[in-house]
């Protein structure tokens, strides 16, 4: 017997809400065996981050190749990777391996609007990873910062998914969460079958909304090592991120954003 295996590449939130915390609670709670590889460990609480450590790129490449040359992952899930160098560095450890089933969440700016990544950094990001993933899971701010355009409605979203896949077979899950609409719309462009799916949810009345990108790319890359097809692990993850954000609204942890219940089906 063999677990569904995830690595996850990303930074470590000390709060527990984002992160690493969140990407382990998640490939966790949905029934899969988390890894790691920790790029940064950021100083971080409900209301923001107050400093951030990077780790040595030769340490992440370390934590890469330990696990794969061992373990193995059926799904990579990439989150925050501060700079440049560290970028090239996961790039080239990653094809090595050859693995191309992987989910990156661009994290560029946290919740509470720390800048998590260096300027430089994006254009790397654009032009050495973004298209070498199988698929990708920006936010608005994100969309935007990588398109170059502003983003204003909720028509606009199934253009711009496609126009962030570019033709270069990127499949892309574009979050609505940052419009203002009453309805919340999700848009999936699937680059495989060049397909569009609009995930609907009610948008829920709650400032415990911490680490919900990482937590729905987690439940994508875990889906998907389930060996779910991408529209399948996408309505999967969209469902589960719905009902961590509606089970979690009651909870008061800290004093600002908190997380969202990433165990609520075990934990009553």
């Amino acid at each position: 017997m063999q677990y569904r295996r995830v690595l996850t590449i990303a930074g470590s939130d000390s709060g527990g809400g984002a992160g690493i915390q969140a990407d382990i609670k998640t490939i966790s709670a949905c029934g899969c065996y988390a890894m790691t590889a920790i790029t940064a460990i950021t100083v971080q609480n409900t209301i923001g981050v107050s400093d951030i450590c990077i780790i040595p790129k030769d340490i992440v490449q370390g934590q890469i190749n330990a696990v794969l040359s061992d373990i193995g992952a059926d799904v990579i899930k990439i989150g925050m990777l501060h700079s440049s160098e560290l970028i090239t560095t996961v790039k080239e450890s990653l094809k090595l391996f050859n693995v191309r089933n992987i989910v990156l969440d661009p994290v560029m700016v946290s919740t509470s609007g720390h800048q998590l990544m260096q300027d430089e950094a994006i254009e790397t990001l654009k032009k050495e990873l973004l298209y070498e993933v199988r698929m990708i899971t920006p936010n608005i701010p994100e969309a935007e910062i990588i398109l170059g355009k502003k983003i204003r409605h909720q028509s606009e979203l199934p253009s711009f998914a496609k126009e962030l896949s570019s033709n270069r077979k990127v499949s892309v899950l574009l979050k609505a969460g940052h419009l203002s609409e009453k309805k919340l719309i999700d848009i999936f462009y699937n680059a495989e079958t060049d397909q569009i799916l609009e995930l609907k949810s009610e948008r829920v009345n709650t400032l415990n909304t911490h680490g919900t990108g990482c937590t729905l790319s987690s439940a994508v890359a875990s889906y998907l090592a389930h060996g779910l097809s991408l529209n399948e692990a996408v309505q999967q993850a969209k469902e589960y991120i719905n009902n961590t954000i509606i089970e979690g609204a009651p909870y008061v942890t800290g004093k600002g954003a908190g997380p969202v219940h990433h165990f609520y089906k075990f934990w009553k």
